[in-house]
């Protein structure tokens, strides 16, 4: 047996608890030893009966002297043991588990770990763990530190320790390790085998934590590797076109904006225009908060690109927003007499032979453009991919392309608006170089942000209405997260439409308009075309749509169950309004009783950016929540955690000597290669 083998080829583990563990996403051995605990209870004091105090937590050994149930008066079960050794009698009791009657009889030899408390006026393990005691087996869930596991419905930590116990005693002499003995010491890491064992079975705490440190260390590492191998594979490619950059023109066209760059900007178009010159072709990501001016920065580059004479492709991952960016490109580059296209499903192929800027959702420009340098689209020197995250590495393959033996690729600029914490960002996106757009450009007012209960909304709903009527203003109403999908379900759609009545029924006789991903999208840009010419006074819309919807004249964002949203999910809501003259204001009403829920949204009315409110969700609820929705594409750690600020350092440290040292990390290529982390 070794770590491939089935989970399956463990005793007990039969078709029905296969599943169970599947949803631990446990399929073999390896996946087994590295479901790591999330607390321990340390059982490994052990006493006498006699001697065993009040209050202590212990392990005591003994023989049952009886063993019976019990009924209270409201019909629930109670199981009394009676439990003796040379030196006295305690009990131990159980709730509801009937079946221990069978299990634990009268002169069966037990060992029974827990606390010491009163039952009646006797000393009583209540709820203790309990295992048989045979002559030469080894202690599992008494007298040690004892693993608590993450569970799921049908599979308990003591089912899980057996299991462990055994598939570790079957793969021991298999574990081989494949880090040098000087990295682990200059990071003072136990091997491998010793990591395994004392995160399972510790003599103490402190080695179960140096144990953990050293699987989470391996979890980082095959994710920096993945990312040094990617980075590495993109170097070899040949940029499509290499540009030459103007500058004349292109200072010519940013002093021409309506606006000043920020330092960040400037800094930013800098890094990109200098990729643009080199025959490896771009690969960067362009971070930056709602609203801080990433279109205008890709725009340049873009510009950049039309003085070479090349095209540009503008992928965006909704229509809604590809329509955005086609607007925006198009009053930024209007002197210019910069051809743009919107590639939409009616597009004429032969039309787009004539287009300088092709603008359009990832899905139609792979339909409609070929990028293959031989007799296809060979004039596209560069690729701007909208978020990011909704695109994945995946993605970005397709732009490659062999010709004889060299592979040529555009420029690639990839862009976010999801504040993601640097060192998450360093870790996850460590193949691509990184831009970030700190301040927000001039002229930007300030949100403010309320947080309002429940027994205020009829107020708060009132004083919107004034504000429509006095102010000519928008405003938009964020139905409630129902479940963490990247899809809408119905059961979204379903609450957008009840809160869209309601909506209606409380703003009525104003106008008011429903937007949500199930619509098809003539309907979509009907809303939003009424939005956009103040034909639709209220905006009831679904978080799914939250980006690309761009109106200076809403200036006000109610937003429901807003405690189910992430906080940088809310600050990217938050970015629909502000974009005008006019003061804006943010809502957010909360049924949560929670005070840390309650305090999570104060830092909303904070002045602070939505890196710095990243940063709070990530410690507080991890980065599911900073990255909203689960299929996002970034990886969920299972052992180590974005926090590890220095392992993540030290694992990016040796993921770089792994691949410039071949030789001294032979085993470990040799591993990765046979765990496909990374390609032969």
């Amino acid at each position: 047996m070794d770590v491939t083998t089935s989970v399956a080829e463990l005793s007990l583990v039969g078709p029905i608890y296969l599943k169970r563990l599947e949803k631990l996403e446990i399929e073999n051995i390896e996946e087994l030893l590295h479901h790591v605990p999330h607390r321990y209870l340390d059982f490994s004091l052990t006493s006498d009966i006699g001697r065993a105090q009040l209050g202590e937590t212990l392990t005591v050994r003994g023989q049952i002297v009886s063993m019976k149930n019990l009924y209270t008066k409201t019909g629930k079960k109670i199981q009394v043991a009676e439990v003796s050794d040379a030196t006295g009698i305690i009990l131990a009791v159980w709730f509801n588990q009937p079946f221990l009657v069978k299990t634990l009889y009268p002169g069966l030899k037990v060992a029974l770990a827990g606390k010491i408390e009163w039952f009646g006026r006797k000393r009583a393990l209540i709820s203790p763990e309990y295992e048989k005691v045979f002559k030469g087996r080894a202690a599992v869930h008494t007298g040690r530190i004892i693993p608590i596991y993450p569970e799921t419905s049908g599979v308990s930590s003591k089912w899980i320790r057996g299991r462990v116990k055994e598939a570790f005693q079957k793969v021991i002499q298999n574990l081989s390790e494949f880090l040098p003995d000087d990295i682990l010491k200059s990071l003072g890491l136990p091997g491998l085998k010793d990591a395994i064992d004392s995160v399972h079975f510790p003599k103490n705490l402190s080695d179960a934590e140096a144990g953990r440190k050293r699987l989470a260390f391996n979890e980082l590492l095959f994710l920096q590797l993945k990312n040094v191998w990617r980075k590495k594979d993109w170097e070899k490619n040949q940029a499509t076109h290499k540009l030459k950059i103007q500058e004349e023109p292109l200072d010519k066209f940013i002093s021409s904006l309506p606006f000043e760059f920020t330092p960040s900007q400037k800094r930013s178009v800098g890094e990109i225009l200098q990729d643009l010159e080199r025959g490896v072709p771009m690969n960067r990501l362009l971070e930056g908060d709602v609203g801080s001016g990433k279109t205008v920065v890709a725009t340049t580059a873009a510009f950049a690109s039309f003085l070479n004479g090349y095209q540009t492709v503008f992928m965006a991952p909704t229509q809604i927003l590809a329509q955005q960016h086609y607007e925006t490109l198009g009053k930024l580059l209007d002197k210019y007499k910069v051809r743009i296209s919107l590639v939409i499903s009616e597009s004429v192929k032969s039309d787009l032979g004539k287009t300088d800027i092709f603008v359009g959702t990832h899905a139609l420009i792979h339909q409609k453009l070929d990028f293959d340098t031989e007799g296809g689209d060979s004039n596209v020197a560069l690729v701007v991919i909208d978020e990011q995250h909704r695109f994945g590495v995946e993605q970005r393959a397709h732009l490659v392309k062999k010709v004889g033996r060299k592979k040529i690729v555009p420029h690639v600029l990839t862009m976010t608006a999801t504040p993601i914490p640097r060192s998450v960002a360093l870790t996850f996106y460590g193949d691509l170089d990184l831009s970030t757009l700190k301040e927000l450009p001039q002229g930007r007012k300030k949100i403010t942000t309320w947080v309002v209960p429940p027994v205020k909304r009829e107020a708060a709903y009132g004083w919107i209405e004034e504000k429509i009527k006095k102010e000519g203003i928008q405003v938009f109403i964020i139905c409630p997260l129902i479940e963490e999908s990247e899809k809408e379900t119905m059961q979204t759609v379903a609450a957008a439409t009840k809160l869209f009545l309601d909506v209606k029924k409380a703003f009525k006789p104003l106008s008011v308009g429903l937007l949500h991903g199930r619509q098809k999208a003539k309907e979509k840009n009907e809303v939003l075309k009424g939005f956009k010419e103040k034909k639709i006074h209220v905006l009831v819309s679904t978080p799914v749509v939250e980006v690309g919807i761009d109106v200076a004249n809403a200036t006000i964002m109610l937003v429901e169950a807003a405690e189910r949203f992430g906080l940088a999910q809310l600050h990217q809501l938050r970015g629909r309004v502000g974009r005008g003259e006019k003061k804006s204001y943010c809502l957010l009403i909360s049924e949560s009783k929670s005070k840390k829920a309650i305090s999570r949204l104060a830092a909303m009315t904070k002045s602070i950016s939505g890196f710095e409110l990243a940063e709070i969700d990530l410690k507080l609820r991890g980065p599911g929540e900073v990255f909203g929705t689960k299929q996002s594409g970034f990886p969920e750690l299972k052992i180590a955690s974005w926090q590890d600020f220095s392992l993540i350092r030290e694992s990016k440290k040796v993921a770089e000597e792994a691949f410039n040292n071949p030789q001294k990390f032979n085993l470990l290529h040799t591993y990765l290669k046979e765990k496909q982390i990374i390609a032969n």
